[in-house]
């Protein structure tokens, strides 16, 4: 799984970036910083981890779990700005959209306070409407998946009707690269009403409904509305609440996110992530202005908002809009791994996961090989094809 973080210039998307994986990345008020795409690893909290339910305190072998609370790593990727008309080359429109591909979901960073016009260039706060810039990204990325699909539109079309090719197999083949399935092809078919046996004759309008419909399957997004620190951001945040119901939009912060984990990173206090407070481990240590700073963050973002909204972003990413579900291995008499490392493994699984889709997760001879799978919390046998739930732990036996 790939969290895609994108946006355009100068909103604080490498901040967001970094206050997600404090990876080294360069940050600057003025368009194009990013120009290749950094990688890092973020983190997502399933709260409470299951070995408070177990009655243990688990060690994993990659993240880290404290107070029952499993942060899990996710690969994230931070793309090159993105301008208007970004779909036919704009700025680093071609680029972006590439890297895009491998995205499973989308991480919208816009500058909620206004104070940055559709280029990216500073303006006054509350000057420009953010509301232009989740308009604009959607019609970005309804006309680059359009534009793959016209080049091809009219020989396709007419190649699948004397053929008479079955139109879903078609179509997810020619989006494969984006993740298309033929089951996303045939309920967005039913959702707009086309006719399967007319292809040929279908409109270019119905077309484009088809194509955002799979745009929107396979590039789920929520919004980080940043700069929520900025005097009066708060009523364009509310303004976007009731102008688009159907997106998730989370108020963030993303510099002050960062500012408590580099202050957590040299011990300066104790955070954890999408936590409303934090403890200063020895304010001795603390100059003037960082004493300022956090008292700030304290009283105007974690008293106000309950929280940066950063891990909340990557939280809501993973489990609202991707529906993943962690899912520990474990063993009814064993929960530890030869190092004696504690619940060692977490993963995140697509929901309706069932334990033989796990056995093969974990390993394909334990696929091959299954013989029966045990719900470690209830000691009760799990038939291969029931759907397992959010936070299972799941001991697989195999024949080898």
């Amino acid at each position: 799984m790939i969290i895609g973080v994108v946006g355009k210039p100068s909103v604080g998307k490498s901040t967001f970036f970094k206050a997600c994986t404090l990876a080294d990345v360069e940050i600057a008020n003025y368009p194009f910083t990013t120009i290749k795409p950094n990688h890092a690893i973020g983190f997502v909290k399933v709260d409470p981890c299951s070995d408070k339910e177990l009655g243990k305190q688990c060690n994993p072998r990659e993240g880290y779990c404290i107070n029952h609370k499993r942060f899990v790593p996710v690969e994230m990727i931070d793309v090159a700005g993105l301008v208007p008309g970004a779909s036919e080359g704009a700025g680093m429109g071609n680029q972006f959209l590439d890297d895009l591909r491998q995205a499973d979901v989308l991480v919208h960073v816009i500058d909620v306070s206004g104070s940055t016009n559709e280029k990216g260039e500073p303006v006054e706060p509350l000057s420009y409407d953010p509301a232009n810039d989740i308009r604009f990204l959607e019609t970005e990325l309804d006309n680059w998946y359009f534009g793959i699909f016209k080049k091809v539109w009219e020989k396709f079309a007419r190649q699948i009707q004397q053929e008479h090719a079955d139109v879903n197999k078609a179509i997810a083949k020619q989006f494969s690269g984006l993740r298309v399935t033929e089951d996303m092809v045939q309920d967005g078919v039913n959702k707009i009403g086309l006719d399967e046996l007319k292809v040929s004759s279908w409109e270019e309008s119905k077309l484009k409904e088809l194509v955002k419909y799979l745009r929107q399957q396979t590039k789920p997004m929520i919004i980080a509305a940043n700069k929520i620190d900025v005097p009066k951001a708060d009523e364009n945040y509310k303004k976007l609440k009731q102008e688009f119901p159907e997106l998730l939009i989370i108020p963030t912060s993303a510099e002050s996110e960062l500012a408590l984990k580099e202050a957590a990173k040299h011990g300066l206090l104790e955070y954890v992530p999408g936590e409303n407070e934090f403890s200063i481990s020895d304010d001795s240590k603390l100059n003037d202005k960082q004493k300022n700073a956090l008292t700030y963050i304290q009283k105007n973002i974690l008293g106000v908002f309950n929280s940066t909204g950063v891990q909340e972003v990557l939280d809501k990413a993973t489990f609202d809009l991707l529906e993943y579900i962690p899912i520990y291995p474990g063993g009814v008499g064993k929960l530890t791994d030869q190092y004696g490392n504690v619940m060692p493994d977490c993963f995140l699984m697509p929901k309706g996961t069932t334990a033989l889709d796990f056995a093969y997760r974990l390993h394909t001879d334990f696929g091959k090989n299954f013989v029966k799978a045990i719900n470690v919390k209830t000691k009760m046998p799990i038939n291969k094809d029931v759907p397992l739930s959010f936070g299972d732990v799941i001991e697989i036996m195999s024949s080898k």
